[in-house]
């Protein structure tokens, strides 16, 4: 049985094959239509649809700024209860129809990767907004966010199936969480729920994701504003790449009281800037 964010499942437990009841992160497909006709699927944990579709837009280049978005909103009938509607306006509206089928072309979805396109660095960078800087986070205090993050994962600490993207304050009070089957959708979820109540630029503060820092994160973090990005995995070389261009800080392997430094120490207090350049 499918309740929300969670399915209810019987298997069966070794050892002892003992059978009992356990609760899975429901997977469902989310068609995102543009002025009504179907543009792109990806499969994601229902809950905050609207949030996801608008987040998409704006980090995926469909939009540049929040008065571009007229509104997303779920379709309320019953046969398309997994379909969210985007209405542009303004310049992307102007620009969309030209825009349509190159974005087609670019786009493949699925819950585990994001972007897989042509696009380069350099025509990203273009698009992304000055960095929030003027804050320094210290270790001590970036070391408790996983554990924060954890703590504010409600449906995982049920199912332990899903990613989460967590944007914290310079001081790392808990400012936003989503959770989700697909790292890229969390994000996604974070960035569209700050587009729609009026929050972006997000401002100083920092993203924490679960699992590794890949190019996609990075631009997305970028298209919001966010400076500070910070995975419990490993960043790619790619990722690491764009962060350096786009004057983000880029932390990764943040787990077990240790965390690398890749690119912006000067948002980390104690980093030596001398030992990031010359990596």
């Amino acid at each position: 049985m499918s309740v929300g964010e969670t399915t209810d499942v019987r298997v069966t437990r070794f050892p002892g094959g003992i059978a009992d009841a356990d609760r899975l992160a429901t997977e469902e497909p989310l068609e995102i239509r543009v002025d009504g006709e179907p543009f792109v699927v990806t499969m994601r944990t229902p809950g905050h649809d609207a949030e996801l579709a608008a987040g998409f837009c704006l980090t995926e280049g469909l939009i540049d700024h929040p008065d571009e978005l007229e509104r997303a909103e779920p379709c309320t009938l019953s046969d398309y209860g997994n379909v969210v509607n985007v209405t542009l306006a303004g310049q992307a509206a102007v620009r969309w129809p030209a825009q349509c089928n190159a974005a087609r072309r670019e786009l493949y979805l699925s819950s585990s990767c994001g972007l897989c396109g042509t696009r380069t660095i350099d025509r990203i960078h273009r698009r992304i907004p000055d960095l929030a800087g003027g804050f320094v986070m210290g270790p001590d205090v970036l070391v408790e966010l996983p554990r924060l993050l954890a703590e504010a994962q409600g449906v995982f600490a049920v199912t332990g199936g899903l990613h989460a993207a967590a944007l914290f304050h310079a001081d790392a009070r808990v400012r936003l969480v989503r959770e989700d089957v697909g790292r890229h959708n969390a994000v996604d979820k974070v960035v569209g729920a700050l587009l729609l109540s009026g929050q972006l630029p997000a401002g100083p503060g920092v993203l924490l994701v679960s699992g590794r820092a890949s190019f996609e994160l990075v631009q997305k973090a970028g298209r919001a504003g966010i400076g500070f990005l910070a995975a419990v995995g490993a960043p790619s070389s790619l990722a690491a790449d764009a962060a350096r261009r786009f004057g983000m800080t880029l932390v990764g392997f943040l787990r077990g009281g240790r965390f690398n430094v890749y690119t912006g120490g000067e948002r980390v207090a104690e980093c030596s800037r001398a030992s990031i350049s010359s990596a």
